[in-house]
């Protein structure tokens, strides 16, 4: 939760129950427009996800060149990149059809196109800024963005609303890296998705089943909470040019793990019909979560569910789940460890020794060597 009052919106102080992902904070020097406060008064952001599309064939799959989190404020041209800058984005950009390949540096660190460091002092005074800097739009100030959503307002953009920072029970309001990682995979394996119904629990942002209806002909994005499902539905509208005509359609609906039917009351925002529960158990194919292995209830929760709609499927069905092990030291250990993830392959490994004469249930790794389509930190805890 942000502690922190509108005029001093470029000293954000974060309480002791905040949490941050690394996503939106991987480049400082950004500047964030923040377009509203939610139900509950949390600052919201809009982020921009550039998606470079393969000119040499237009069949392929579309390519994702990464725009970092955010958008740039553009001070008198002070923020185009150089001469050096500009070849090295070429080169990226003419990579082969495969994908984008992650740049790493010597330590085998993601190696990220930034500003220019050569300019004079004075220049870089207005360069270089060293942390975070969120940006109040006041009203009657809009014109001052109109051309830049004029820029960002063609196909091959993904806009995402998010916060900043949150509180443990409102992690998915904001995006997190297994998210850009399976994101990453469908970009990379788009046909085999292509024409799926799919299934997301825990969407959050939305970013994934958003990415996911690129391809797919029907996601059900589903999460729980009214002011993140809100969020979650702005997303999609906000990115339905990406969806191809008559297919790709994103529908955000509630599922909470922790009962045991869909919520189906008709008076109940984001419940479901009779016929969607019906098209779900007759056509799913693909389930798919990223980043919702973070607390041990949770997981067991998410396991049952997952147990209880498969059981009910029609056709079998494939799940992708990415994870991202965050490792922690605990006096119980005295060491650093990683419970969440250990609780995450308990349950996974009950599922696949699991005793059922109707299911059977086999797991797989997913070599993390395919190519990224998204600029974040792929480190190896993912």
């Amino acid at each position: 939760m942000v502690d922190v009052a509108q005029k001093e919106m470029d000293n954000p102080t974060f309480k002791s129950d905040t949490v941050l992902s690394d996503v939106h904070l991987h480049c400082p020097s950004q500047r964030h427009l923040m377009v509203r406060l939610n139900a509950v008064g949390q600052p919201v952001f809009l982020s921009y996800f550039k998606l470079l599309w393969n000119t040499e064939d237009s069949a392929s799959q579309k390519h994702v060149e990464g725009a970092t989190a955010g958008r740039e404020q553009q001070d008198s041209g002070a923020d185009e990149p150089c001469d050096k800058d500009r070849d090295k984005l070429k080169k990226e950009r003419e990579l082969n059809s495969e994908g984008l390949e992650a740049r790493l540096d010597d330590d085998g660190d993601l190696e990220v196109v930034r500003r220019p460091q050569s300019a004079s002092d004075l220049e870089a005074e207005d360069l270089l800024r060293d942390r975070v800097h969120p940006v109040i739009l006041m009203k009657g100030e809009e014109d001052a963005f109109e051309d830049e959503e004029q820029e960002y307002a063609c196909s091959d953009v993904v806009k995402i609303e998010h916060t900043m920072a949150t509180p443990l029970e409102d992690v998915g309001k904001q995006v997190w890296r297994a998210a850009f990682l399976l994101a990453d995979y469908i970009l990379f394996k788009r046909d085999t998705f292509r024409s799926c119904s799919v299934l997301e629990l825990g969407g959050g942002t939305g970013i994934t089943s958003i990415i996911m209806g690129t391809a797919a002909r029907r996601v059900y994005c589903t999460d729980v909470g009214e002011d993140l499902l809100a969020m979650c539905e702005q997303n999609v509208a906000l990115n339905r040019h990406l969806m191809e005509p008559g297919r790709g359609e994103v529908k955000v609906k509630e599922l909470d793990w922790l009962k045991e039917e869909f919520c189906t009351d008709p008076e109940a925002p984001y419940s479901w019909s009779e016929e969607e529960i019906a098209d779900l158990h007759e056509h799913c194919t693909v389930i798919m979560a990223a980043d919702v292995f973070y607390d041990d209830d949770l997981t067991d929760a998410l396991f049952r569910t997952l147990y209880r709609i498969t059981h009910n499927l029609r056709n079998s069905c494939t799940v992708y789940l990415a994870v991202e092990k965050r490792l922690n030291f605990t006096l119980r250990h005295m060491d650093v460890t990683c419970e969440a993830y250990s609780h995450f392959r308990n349950n996974l490994n009950d599922l696949q020794n699991l005793q059922d004469r109707q299911m059977k249930y086999t797991v797989e790794p997913i070599q993390l060597d395919f190519s990224q389509f998204l600029v974040y930190e792929r480190i190896e805890q993912l």
